[in-house]
Protein backbone atom coordinates (compact mmCIF):
# COMPACT_ATOMS: atom_id res chain seq x y z
CA UNK A 1 0.00 0.00 0.00
CA UNK A 2 1.39 3.39 -0.92
CA UNK A 3 1.65 6.29 1.49
CA UNK A 4 -0.33 8.36 1.90
CA UNK A 5 -3.38 6.31 1.05
CA UNK A 6 -6.74 7.87 0.20
CA UNK A 7 -7.91 7.17 3.78
CA UNK A 8 -4.72 8.71 5.22
CA UNK A 9 -5.41 11.88 3.25
CA UNK A 10 -9.04 12.05 4.38
CA UNK A 11 -8.03 11.81 8.04
CA UNK A 12 -5.03 14.14 7.72
CA UNK A 13 -7.17 16.75 5.97
CA UNK A 14 -9.62 16.56 8.87
CA UNK A 15 -6.70 17.17 11.23
CA UNK A 16 -5.79 20.27 9.23
CA UNK A 17 -9.42 21.47 9.46
CA UNK A 18 -9.29 20.98 13.23
CA UNK A 19 -5.98 22.87 13.36
CA UNK A 20 -7.59 25.76 11.48
CA UNK A 21 -10.56 25.69 13.90
CA UNK A 22 -8.13 25.82 16.81
CA UNK A 23 -6.26 28.80 15.36
CA UNK A 24 -9.50 30.62 14.57
CA UNK A 25 -10.54 30.08 18.22
CA UNK A 26 -7.29 31.59 19.53
CA UNK A 27 -5.43 28.33 20.12
CA UNK A 28 -2.31 26.92 18.49
CA UNK A 29 -3.01 25.13 15.18
CA UNK A 30 -3.13 21.46 16.08
CA UNK A 31 -5.83 18.87 15.48
CA UNK A 32 -5.95 15.09 15.83
CA UNK A 33 -8.22 12.17 14.95
CA UNK A 34 -8.33 8.67 16.43
CA UNK A 35 -9.32 5.96 13.94
CA UNK A 36 -10.05 2.28 14.57
CA UNK A 37 -8.74 -0.68 12.57
CA UNK A 38 -11.75 -0.48 10.22
CA UNK A 39 -11.06 3.18 9.40
CA UNK A 40 -13.90 4.59 11.53
CA UNK A 41 -13.30 7.85 13.34
CA UNK A 42 -13.65 7.20 17.06
CA UNK A 43 -12.74 10.60 18.48
CA UNK A 44 -11.29 13.91 17.37
CA UNK A 45 -10.20 17.12 19.02
CA UNK A 46 -8.23 20.30 18.51
CA UNK A 47 -5.79 22.25 20.62
CA UNK A 48 -7.44 24.04 23.57
CA UNK A 49 -4.51 25.71 25.35
CA UNK A 50 -5.80 29.29 25.22
CA UNK A 51 -7.70 28.80 28.49
CA UNK A 52 -4.41 28.67 30.39
CA UNK A 53 -3.78 24.91 30.56
CA UNK A 54 -0.83 24.36 28.22
CA UNK A 55 -1.38 20.57 28.36
CA UNK A 56 -4.73 20.67 26.54
CA UNK A 57 -3.28 19.10 23.40
CA UNK A 58 -5.60 17.05 21.19
CA UNK A 59 -3.24 14.06 21.33
CA UNK A 60 -3.48 13.99 25.12
CA UNK A 61 -7.27 14.31 24.97
CA UNK A 62 -7.30 11.33 22.59
CA UNK A 63 -5.27 9.33 25.13
CA UNK A 64 -7.74 10.20 27.89
CA UNK A 65 -10.72 9.29 25.70
CA UNK A 66 -9.14 6.01 24.60
CA UNK A 67 -8.42 4.91 28.16
CA UNK A 68 -12.02 5.65 29.18
CA UNK A 69 -13.64 4.04 26.14
CA UNK A 70 -11.43 1.32 24.63
CA UNK A 71 -9.94 -1.90 25.90
CA UNK A 72 -6.17 -2.19 25.93
CA UNK A 73 -6.41 -4.57 22.96
CA UNK A 74 -8.60 -2.18 20.95
CA UNK A 75 -6.18 0.70 21.63
CA UNK A 76 -3.34 -1.21 19.96
CA UNK A 77 -5.38 -1.42 16.73
CA UNK A 78 -5.97 2.33 16.42
CA UNK A 79 -4.18 4.97 14.39
CA UNK A 80 -3.71 8.54 15.57
CA UNK A 81 -3.71 11.11 12.78
CA UNK A 82 -2.38 14.51 13.72
CA UNK A 83 -1.62 17.83 12.09
CA UNK A 84 1.72 18.05 13.87
CA UNK A 85 4.04 15.53 15.44
CA UNK A 86 3.36 14.87 19.13
CA UNK A 87 5.32 16.74 21.76
CA UNK A 88 7.26 14.66 24.30
CA UNK A 89 4.34 14.70 26.77
CA UNK A 90 1.85 13.41 24.20
CA UNK A 91 4.29 10.85 22.78
CA UNK A 92 4.87 9.40 26.25
CA UNK A 93 1.15 9.28 27.05
CA UNK A 94 0.44 7.63 23.69
CA UNK A 95 3.01 4.92 24.43
CA UNK A 96 1.98 4.40 28.06
CA UNK A 97 -1.64 3.60 27.11
CA UNK A 98 -0.69 1.49 24.10
CA UNK A 99 -2.24 3.38 21.20
CA UNK A 100 -1.27 2.20 17.70
CA UNK A 101 0.67 3.98 15.00
CA UNK A 102 0.66 7.69 14.23
CA UNK A 103 0.41 9.56 10.94
CA UNK A 104 1.74 13.12 11.08
CA UNK A 105 0.97 15.90 8.62
CA UNK A 106 4.19 17.71 9.52
CA UNK A 107 7.06 16.74 11.78
CA UNK A 108 8.39 18.53 14.81
CA UNK A 109 11.61 19.12 12.89
CA UNK A 110 9.67 20.90 10.14
CA UNK A 111 7.87 23.11 12.66
CA UNK A 112 11.12 23.90 14.48
CA UNK A 113 12.77 24.87 11.19
CA UNK A 114 9.85 27.15 10.28
CA UNK A 115 9.93 28.88 13.67
CA UNK A 116 13.69 29.43 13.36
CA UNK A 117 13.27 30.78 9.82
CA UNK A 118 10.67 33.28 11.10
CA UNK A 119 12.71 34.21 14.21
CA UNK A 120 9.75 33.02 16.28
CA UNK A 121 10.42 31.66 19.75
CA UNK A 122 10.56 27.88 20.11
CA UNK A 123 8.16 26.04 22.38
CA UNK A 124 9.02 25.44 26.05
CA UNK A 125 9.78 21.71 25.57
CA UNK A 126 12.58 20.20 23.47
CA UNK A 127 11.17 19.18 20.08
CA UNK A 128 11.92 15.46 20.35
CA UNK A 129 10.54 13.17 17.68
CA UNK A 130 7.94 10.58 18.65
CA UNK A 131 10.54 7.89 17.93
CA UNK A 132 13.02 9.48 20.36
CA UNK A 133 10.44 9.48 23.17
CA UNK A 134 8.49 6.32 22.35
CA UNK A 135 10.38 4.08 19.91
CA UNK A 136 7.62 1.46 19.89
CA UNK A 137 5.21 3.80 18.08
CA UNK A 138 5.23 3.48 14.30
CA UNK A 139 5.21 6.90 12.63
CA UNK A 140 4.34 7.73 9.04
CA UNK A 141 4.68 11.17 7.55
CA UNK A 142 5.08 13.96 6.83
CA UNK A 143 2.26 14.30 4.32
CA UNK A 144 3.44 16.66 1.59
CA UNK A 145 -0.12 17.26 0.34
CA UNK A 146 -0.85 19.47 3.39
CA UNK A 147 2.58 20.89 4.20
CA UNK A 148 1.96 24.33 2.65
CA UNK A 149 -1.36 24.69 4.44
CA UNK A 150 0.15 23.72 7.80
CA UNK A 151 3.05 26.10 7.24
CA UNK A 152 0.57 28.90 6.56
CA UNK A 153 -1.37 28.15 9.76
CA UNK A 154 1.80 28.14 11.87
CA UNK A 155 3.00 31.32 10.19
CA UNK A 156 -0.31 32.98 11.09
CA UNK A 157 0.02 31.66 14.64
CA UNK A 158 3.46 33.31 14.82
CA UNK A 159 1.78 36.63 13.98
CA UNK A 160 3.29 36.88 10.53
CA UNK A 161 1.56 37.85 7.28
CA UNK A 162 0.80 35.25 4.63
CA UNK A 163 3.65 34.41 2.27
Amino acid sequence: MSFPSHDDLVHIRRCVELAREALDAGDEPFGSVLVDADGRVLFEDRNRVSGGDATRHPELTIVEWAVANLSADARTRTTVYTSGEHCAMCSAAHAWVGLGDTVVAVTGAQLSAWLAEWDAPPGPVAPLSIGDVAPSIGVRGPVGDVEAEMRSLHRRNAGLPAE
